[in-house]
């Protein structure tokens, strides 16, 4: 037992001379940044306002030009030839191909709503599959629901389904948020080696299960095109 003592008094003291270490290293940061501070003279820290407030004026002209372009907001587009004049004036876009009759596209709708307006530097658009045969023929879209995401006008990647959501129809918002962070279509702060939907895992298959015998009191298919 006195062994077993000793060692988590040994354990204890390496872990709290770690904190101090740490403690050390972020604290002789901060003194230098302070020192470098100090030294700045007057024009030097005038120099570095002007950029601060330079940088927060392009950030705000940035936000307004996404804002005056449709961003900000999850929009239905009425046709096929406004989806082409929408990606060719935003740089990243997430077009929700969905049909009325489907259940999982008002799922999809529920967290596209939430993230176009987190995500103000992308786009976010839903467009009716059934009166837009050209694209989805042209982008090959067989799965409904699809999101197609269009970067610099050029459709880059797929989000087919649920299936890389964890393959539920209870998957959170940040599982989605990832798989686009995962395609850079939105600017991701998160870490992508590890998906949200991961740790709920064991929750989201039972509930998946219960869903489909309670969906409209009928067996729910996969996203298949003909549910």
């Amino acid at each position: 037992k006195m062994a077993a003592d000793t060692s988590v008094e040994i354990l204890q003291k390496v872990l709290e001379n770690e904190i101090l270490q740490t403690t050390k290293v972020v604290e002789e940061r901060l003194d230098a940044e302070m020192q470098k501070l100090d030294q700045m003279d007057e024009d030097e820290l005038e120099c570095l306002k002007q950029r601060r407030l330079e940088a927060l004026k392009k950030a705000q002209q940035q936000k307004q030009e996404w804002l005056s372009k449709g961003h900000g907001e999850y929009r239905e587009i009425p046709s096929e030839r406004d989806f082409f004049q929408e990606v060719k004036e935003s740089k990243n876009v997430v077009c929700h191909f969905y049909r009325d009759t489907t259940f999982r596209c008002q799922i999809m709708d529920k967290h596209l709503s939430v993230l176009a307006k987190k995500h103000i530097e992308t786009k976010f658009l839903k467009l009716n599959a059934e009166k837009s045969p050209f694209l989805c023929e042209r982008l090959r879209i067989k799965v409904i629901p699809t999101l197609a995401l269009v970067k610099d006008g050029k459709t880059q990647d797929y989000v087919v389904g649920f299936t890389d959501l964890g393959n539920t129809d209870d998957f959170t918002t940040e599982t989605l948020e990832w798989r686009l962070g995962c395609a850079d279509i939105i600017n991701y702060s998160g870490n992508l080696m590890d998906p949200p939907f991961q740790s709920q895992k064991k929750f989201g298959t039972s509930f998946t299960k219960l869903d489909k015998k309670t969906i409209r009191g009928k067996k729910y298919d996969s996203d298949s095109d003909d549910d």
